[in-house]
């Protein structure tokens, strides 16, 4: 399918204004179909040719002012318009329309708990042409009435505010000017939560099934609402610019959520079923508020072109951490954005496919690769980048350059250019300079302490720094000064910290003698990889818990991270630093994020398969501490890092000991119960582990299938037979997984579920035959079902665990030689680079 290019999007914006779509949708006409009709009202600025993207399976008619076209003229997905006269014109199509499972366009989907069908859109980045024909590029944008036919029972949510004119007819309010890709629908039979804030309808919505966990947790999630949209009113000048607030809970979604103006959509795991951290409910928090500043950065003011990403992504990011941190009850939430979120920028900045937190227009030529940066850049290092320039501007300035920003292109389009123009006139600092080192740039530049203590006790430290191909960039910084305890032991206290900036500040002398621990970009409020001087590393080593704030913790973790990944400290090193300290750690996040790069990259990537079960034993351990440290009821306030230590046992042990107990009990001694989320889990590592004959195994799947006939338990039970050590359940779940058959085809999030079973390095001579058949299979499955099924092929479905260098031959040739679709390209490339990372790090802890 073509993708629309750049010169071709500012070539039509050239020609043409949009003024208004009216668009009938039709939901009636089956499982498979839909009607789709649009009439669309726009004005050529000058004669010539031009045209429109439609995608159906089958055009009926085109009509443009009048006249009939031949529906046969569309050519793939453009359609042609040619010879247009300067003025006003009136397009009408009327197509039939797919629905699609893959969680692009208008997936539809039927709940297995009670047999409903639902269905959304998800028209990001450039799938509305899955659902009506448009001029589908950012800053062509216009008005859009919406009318839909549905299923009498069912309800209907829009952009704007949906009235049901009977007989299963509904018209939602017209909207203000928006961008095509931020049209959306979701139909069904919904179950609502209604109220209103400051003069406009509010709604959560979830399907039937989930009911009961939506209404659990109804009041938190529109309390945090409220909290966050009374927020942003006091820092934005500009009002909320829609007419309602709905937030649906939406199933197979593929991404966290999506910010379509009035109707936000979110993945419907957020509707908890089973128990949750506190740590996951700040996430959704997150969430949440995410979506709520993308109403201003992304939807208000929109990008011109996709180059600009980072004007939607970077900022709601950023806002989404520091709006729910001051609005709300997790005021912590740049902890867990340190260890959890960030390192998904500096990984992604480290291998070849980065690129700029801004790229030039030239950098992205075309739609699909506009798609591939939608990473850990355009996210994280985006949000990193954007909290650096608050402590180097200031946060008044930055928020009257916002304004400015907002005031100045207020339901238009923007660039980078604009949104710099904005800030410098709300500071006389040289933010221009700052954006080229900062946004124009690649990598993660490297900050290293020097410290020099003289004979007569006094001490001095300096910053060396390092950088990419591309330069260093200036940083504000804190460098934090720590000393021991004398009162208690393995307890860290605070000096004065200094106020650093990269590279000016030079070198600092000081009196006395030096500080146990110095400790770099303590708080967090720059983008760098930093490194530990030695005496500051034993002192870490012996006292890393004892640092009295969690997000220093955080920093130190995040250097010993980057060093394992860099080959300077063994992983093992890491492992006995986390069994030292995480049964101290009180911090959820924490405790959660050492935990899964231990047992994922540690475990499974960076040791070799002989040194796995001792590293599986010593998180089984550390687990065990946290369960016994949080027993009895006087630890009920930590219930969420004992719920962490139990998952991270059970996807840790290395026998059925134990396990087959919690399952057959139905609870851990102490608590919790199983809830269906840890049954699910443990009967997967316990299948994973062969525990039990095949035929008990499969028994149990089905039992626990038809105890929780969920479409969470759909998934549980897909994951649970592709992990069946056996070669005809491995046969299976590959067949499941590669058929490019659209109706045997998975859907996405049974497809992730399955690929996700498969791969276990438990099982490494079984699944040795299909490493070979991933690079065979792969392409022609990614080409034929589209970049949704194409990137998650390329994340879940790949044998991450088989760590060897014919894996990396495999991936190489294939990229070389297998025509990969973008989409997947990327993806391989990067497995690639994260392959060839976990070898050198073997090799260098003495591994083969």
């Amino acid at each position: 399918m073509p993708q629309l290019q750049r010169d071709e999007a500012q070539t039509r914006a050239r020609q043409i204004d949009v003024h208004r779509y009216e668009i009938a949708l039709d939901l009636t006409q089956g499982e498979e179909r839909f009607g789709s009709r649009t009439v669309i009202h726009f004005t050529a600025r000058t004669g010539g040719d031009t045209f429109i993207e439609l995608n159906p399976a089958e055009l009926h008619s085109a009509t443009l002012d009048g006249s009939p076209l031949d529906p046969a003229a569309l050519d793939d997905n453009r359609f042609p318009l040619t010879g247009l006269t300067p003025g006003a014109h009136e397009l009408r199509l009327d197509a039939t329309m797919r629905y699609s499972r893959t969680g692009e366009g208008m997936h539809r989907f039927t709940d297995p708990a009670d047999g409903e069908s639902y269905v959304y859109t998800q028209l990001f980045l450039d799938d509305v042409q899955r659902v009506f024909g448009a001029f589908d590029q950012p800053d062509l944008k216009a008005e859009f009435t919406v009318t839909v036919q549905a299923p009498e029972d069912w309800t209907v949510l829009a952009n704007g505010v949906t009235e049901h004119l009977g007989e299963g007819r509904w018209q939602a309010a017209p909207t203000p000017l928006i961008s095509t890709y931020l049209v959306a629908v979701a139909a069904g039979p919904w179950h609502s939560v209604r109220t209103e804030h400051a003069g406009l309808p509010f709604g959560i919505h979830c399907r039937r099934s989930l009911a009961p966990h939506l209404d659990a947790d109804a009041d938190e999630i529109l309390d945090l609402t409220r909290r966050c949209f009374d927020r942003y009113h006091e820092i934005f000048a500009e009002p909320y610019p829609f007419d309602s607030y709905d937030q649906a809970f939406v199933p197979e979604f593929n991404a966290g959520a999506m910010e379509n103006p009035g109707l936000v959509t979110f993945r419907d795991e957020f509707v908890y079923r089973s128990a949750v951290t506190d740590t996951e409910r700040q996430t959704r928090g997150v969430v949440i508020a995410h979506e709520m500043a993308h109403m201003w950065f992304g939807d208000l003011v929109t990008l011109q072109w996709w180059d600009d990403i980072w004007l939607n992504e970077s900022f709601a990011e950023y806002m989404g951490y520091q709006v729910l941190a001051e609005a709300t009850r997790f005021t912590d939430t740049w902890t867990d954005f340190a260890v959890a979120r960030k390192g998904w920028g500096y990984d992604a900045d480290q291998r070849p496919s980065t690129h700029p937190v801004a790229p030039t227009p030239e950098d992205v030529p075309d739609t699909a690769s506009a798609l591939l940066n939608f990473d850990g850049i355009s996210y994280a290092k985006g949000a990193s980048a954007l909290r650096q320039l608050v402590a180097w501007m200031g946060e008044k300035d930055f928020l009257t350059g916002i304004n400015e920003h907002f005031a100045r292109h207020r339901f238009g389009n923007a660039t980078l250019a604009d949104f710099l123009d904005s800030l410098a006139r709300a500071t006389d600092r040289d933010v221009h300079a700052w954006a080229e080192r900062w946004l124009r740039t690649t990598g993660a530049d490297t900050l290293t302490p020097v410290v020099r203590e003289a004979a007569d006790g006094n001490w001095s430290v300096s910053v060396e720094q390092t950088g990419s191909d591309d330069g260093t960039r200036p940083h504000r910084l804190t460098l934090g000064l720590y000393d021991h305890d004398p009162a208690t032991p393995g307890r860290l206290v605070p000096r004065e910290p200094l106020s650093w900036d990269v590279p000016e500040s030079g070198v600092h002398r000081a009196t006395g003698g030096r500080p146990a621990l110095l400790l770099l970009n303590d708080q967090d409020l720059t983008y760098a990889k930093v490194r530990v001087d030695p005496v500051s590393w034993d002192t870490a080593l012996g006292a890393l818990s004892g640092l009295p704030d969690p997000l220093t913790r955080a920093v130190v973790w995040n250097a010993a991270r980057d060093m394992v990944r860099d080959g300077e400290l063994a992983p093992t090193a890491y492992l006995d630093a986390a069994r030292a300290h995480l049964p101290q750690e009180t911090d959820l996040a924490l405790v959660q994020g050492v935990l899964a790069f231990a047992r994922t990259e540690i475990a499974d990537r960076y040791l070799l398969p002989t040194e796995r079960h001792a590293a599986l034993t010593t998180l089984t351990a550390l687990s065990r501490d946290i369960l016994r440290r949080t027993e009895g009821p006087e630890h009920g306030a930590e219930a969420g890092l004992r719920l962490t230590a139990v998952r991270a046992f059970i996807d840790s042990a290395t026998s059925p000991e134990g396990l087959q107990d919690w399952l057959d009990d139905g609870s851990v001694p102490g608590g919790p119960r199983l809830d269906p989320e840890l049954r699910w889990r443990i009967l997967r590592r316990l299948t994973t582990l062969g525990a039990g004959p095949l035929g008990e195994l499969r028994a149990a799947i089905d039992a626990e299938l038809a105890r929780d006939p969920s479409a969470t338990g759909r998934e549980g039970a897909a994951r649970c037979r592709a992990a069946l050590p056996d070669p005809d359940a491995k046969q299976t779940a590959w067949d499941a997984l590669f058929t490019t058959d659209s109706a045997a085809a998975l859907s996405n999030h049974l497809f992730t579920a399955t690929a996700t079973g498969f791969w276990a390095p438990e099982q490494h001579d079984l699944l040795r035959p299909y490493v070979d058949r991933y690079f065979t299979d792969v392409p022609a499955l990614a080409a034929a079902r589209g970049p949704a099924l194409a990137k998650a092929a390329g994340r879940y479905a790949f044998p991450a665990t088989a760590v060897e260098d014919h894996t990396r031959r495999l991936a190489e040739d294939c990229l070389a030689t297998g025509d990969p679709v973008p989409a997947l390209r990327r993806r391989l490339a990067d497995q690639l680079d994260d392959l060839r990372r976990a070898l050198r790090v073997r090799a260098a802890a003495g591994g083969a």
